[in-house]
């Protein structure tokens, strides 16, 4: 049965995209055999049962009507629907599937890790089990990658409950990191080897973009459409997600910001307070002793400022130290292997 999306879902993608069909067998008609190849499909898919059929059928047609030869990783993230099973059972036979479980839900950014640790394929495509972005999009990644792009992100086009919201973070993360993308949050493509690059903590594959520019990989997007889900809810819903993402912004900024010189936010922090208090003591001493109208709870005022910007200078200095050991581990890590006895 051909599950592809009905005339009435196309309506809802803006009318300046082309089939995606037709743009996928003409970026396919491009790819080399190696690209066809060495590349991993990562599918994160948490309770997503009734999806699967459509999920294995859809990925099935893209691999036999584009000629792909690409691994499929399905990470089955702690499912209790039996998402894992099913899969195995839609897929038998098909031996470019492969399913990998996690006991417990540990979220998607770890469910990207363990894939890209179970594979030695140069390309890694993130891709969500839900359908809202097809498999047809899987040839123009690789085609965009095979130019010569180390990321290539997907900008949504198309109506989702979420946009307001997706708008403002993605602004936010435009203006503070300075990205030369749109969409963080969506379809991507990349090499593998960034992955080794990044150390990433848990929903931080948001981010991913953004701390692999800052290690200087190179980063683009194309215009991809989005589709309404077809079975089963979002798993990434309600204010607290709002909350979480715009906390782990914060994170991230502060991580690129001051992970290497932690006394510039620390220090300046607490030699302000200090100047600060500074000024208020001299206030209360004119107060004591000109106006003969001494004021106690400035006194207090500038024990607090003192105290708090004193400690704030020290912590940043202890912070210093350890950022120094940070930057001594990352250049262990990343020194090119030198051999014996050679020049």
């Amino acid at each position: 049965m051909n599950s592809f999306p009905s005339q009435g879902e196309r309506s809802q993608v803006l009318d300046t995209l082309r089939d995606p069909r037709a743009d996928a067998r003409e970026a396919a008609s491009t790819l080399t055999p190696d690209t066809r190849s060495d590349f991993v499909l990562v599918v994160p898919a948490l309770d997503e049962a009734p999806m699967v059929p459509e999920l294995i059928g859809e990925l099935k047609r893209a691999w036999a009507e584009y000629r792909l030869e690409g691994e499929v990783l399905v990470v089955d993230d702690g499912s209790t629907d039996g998402t894992a099973d099913l899969v195995e059972r839609e897929a038998a036979g098909w031996s470019s599937l492969r399913v990998l479980r996690h006991r417990v839900n540990a979220g998607k950014t770890s469910a990207l890790l363990t894939a890209a640790n179970e594979t030695d394929r140069t390309w890694v495509i993130l891709f969500d089990a839900d359908l809202q972005h097809l498999p047809d999009e899987i040839p123009r990644f690789l085609a965009k990658l095979q130019d010569g792009w180390d990321i290539v992100t997907g900008r949504k086009i198309g109506a989702y409950d979420k946009r307001a919201v997706s708008s403002i973070y993605n602004r936010l993360s435009q203006w503070i990191f300075r990205v030369p993308i749109s969409d963080l949050n969506s379809m991507k493509a990349f090499r593998r080897q960034i992955l080794e690059d990044l150390h990433l903590r848990r929903d931080w594959h948001r981010f991913f973009v953004v701390l692999a520019q800052s290690r200087g990989w190179s980063v683009t997007e194309i215009d991809i459409p989005l589709y309404p889900r077809r079975a089963g809810v979002s798993k990434y819903r309600g204010p607290l997600r709002i909350l979480i993402g715009l906390l782990d912004l914060m994170s991230v900024w502060f991580l690129l910001v001051f992970s290497r010189k932690p006394l510039l936010f620390f220090g300046v922090t607490g030699a302000a307070m200090v100047v600060a208090g500074i000024l208020v003591g001299l206030v209360a001493l004119w107060l004591r002793f000109v106006e003969q109208s001494g004021f106690r709870p400035l006194l207090t005022l500038v024990s607090l400022l003192e105290v708090v910007g004193f400690l704030l200078f020290g912590f940043g200095l202890v912070a210093e130290m350890i950022a120094q050991l940070r930057a001594e581990v990352d250049t262990l890590r990343h020194r090119p292997p030198t051999r014996p006895g050679g020049s």
